[in-house]
């Protein structure tokens, strides 16, 4: 088959992980992303549409998000519909659209983007916000699916006319599972065997947390827990923030635990992250929602709350043995449920289910 993956941005280098797993099983496949992942994650064809960054753009992005953030939204049935959240988003939509036009049309044509039959919308939206280029290409027969990811569903919600076009919508956010009607949970493909598992510890046990987003993450949570965990212990606090990928990685790399988040104000559990520190062998501290552990197979996080994180930290500290087996079982877990192999036979079951083989 040829996939196409378009996205807004490589989130986590998940739409670029996708494009390997295509291609380990020999299709051809390329992923499109819009703007820059400032985190240097691999890139196929990026456009480098500028996406703003200044004060204000952030502080509205914030805003949007501080619902989540500071517990208030309510728990949805369904996930609200994309539209602009005011006159000047809208103008702001509209001038974005037209200045990306010509940088689109002339990637579709010096990458022979046409030439793709199953096209991947990793964020759920096409290229101009008025889906023109899915609608045309699933006018000539293309297959058309929908892979939502982070907080796609969360908070920016669903585009009308993206999802009329959908034959597939994918995700990987347990909770997304209840934010639409017709969407199947698939597992982020990741390849263990690109970590090597750590064989020591540090004589002082060395404790990370990489937030991609400290608001999702609930590191304003977690940073008083750690003071006083370090004044209990003898151990360090890796607090590892704004680095390119290949440089967090070298430093966790050098950790014995791994803090994931709290809170749960941006996601379900975990994500990318705590899939290289699980592979590294490095036992994982997270919560999940009450749903989520239900549902989860085989789980291998050690889980705590806000109000336990102290306590679930010092045992961890304190118990050898106890990081000595999720260690073990994150490993392995990771290769069971997130390899290629695992995530490309489930896709292409669903890829039969819906037509798109």
């Amino acid at each position: 088959m040829k996939i196409l993956h378009v996205a807004p941005i490589n989130v986590a280098g998940v739409p670029f992980n996708m494009v390997q797993m295509h291609r380990r099983f020999g299709h051809q496949a390329r992923l499109v992303t819009l703007h820059e992942n400032v985190l240097t994650f691999p890139e196929d064809i990026c456009l480098n549409i500028p996406l703003p960054r200044s004060s204000a753009a952030q502080w509205w992005r914030k805003f949007k998000r501080s619902p989540f953030i500071r517990g208030e939204a309510r728990p949805r049935s369904r996930a609200p519909i994309h539209r602009a959240k005011n006159i000047f988003e809208q103008l702001y939509f509209l001038y974005d659209d037209r200045r990306r036009k010509s940088t689109v049309f002339r990637a579709i044509e010096q990458f022979e983007l046409e030439d793709f039959d199953v096209i991947h919308y990793d964020g759920g939206m096409d290229f101009f916000r008025d889906a023109r280029i899915a609608k045309r290409w699933k006018a000539e027969g293309k297959k058309i699916v929908c892979h939502y990811m982070g907080s796609d569903l969360r908070i920016r919600g669903v585009d009308q006319q993206m999802d009329e076009l959908s034959d597939l919508n994918l995700t990987n956010e347990s909770d997304h599972l209840l934010l639409h009607p017709d969407i199947h949970y698939l597992y982020i493909p990741f390849e263990a065997s690109d970590f090597s598992v750590r064989k020591e510890e540090n004589q002082r046990l060395r404790i990370v947390h990489a937030p991609s987003s400290r608001a999702a993450k609930g590191t304003e949570l977690i940073l008083p827990v750690m003071e006083r965990v370090c004044s209990a212990r003898n151990v360090e606090f890796v607090l590892v923030e704004g680095k390119p990928h290949d440089e967090a990685i070298r430093i966790k790399q050098t950790c014995d635990v791994a803090l994931e988040q709290v809170g749960n104000y941006g996601g379900t559990g975990y994500g990318r992250n705590s899939l290289e520190t699980l592979a590294m062998g490095i036992p994982t501290i997270t919560e999940m929602t009450p749903d989520y552990l239900a549902w989860l197979p085989e789980n291998p996080f050690i889980l705590a709350t806000p109000e336990t994180l102290y306590e679930r930290v010092i045992e961890v500290i304190d118990n050898p043995a106890l990081r000595r087996r999720h260690a073990i079982a994150g490993r392995a877990w990771v290769e069971k449920y997130h390899s290629f192999d695992s995530v490309h036979n489930r896709l292409l079951q669903l890829y039969r289910d819906h037509g798109i083989t």
